[in-house]
């Protein structure tokens, strides 16, 4: 007789609703369940990292994500005074 065992970890799981672009948002809902889950697995170790990081070191790294998709301090006051 042939057991093997395999080592399972129970997580509860919790859903949440996060407003995405458009585009990201498509991505998701035309996604396989199983790219499905491993895109739930990759943000759930994402938001893990961001409780061990500072506000101002979040804001600076999203500022320099931004600054390298072409988002300027010009662009940026054109988008803020349209709100």
């Amino acid at each position: 007789m042939y057991c093997s065992q395999k080592k399972v970890n129970i997580v509860t799981v919790a859903t949440v609703t996060i407003p995405l672009e458009e585009d990201a948002a498509q991505i998701y809902l035309e996604a396989s369940e199983q790219k499905k889950e491993a895109l739930s697995l990759l943000i759930s170790l994402w938001l893990r990292e961001f409780e061990s990081i500072s506000l101002s070191a979040l804001m600076d790294q999203i500022s320099d994500n931004a600054q390298k998709r072409g988002l300027t301090p010009e662009i940026l006051d054109s988008l803020l005074n349209d709100i």
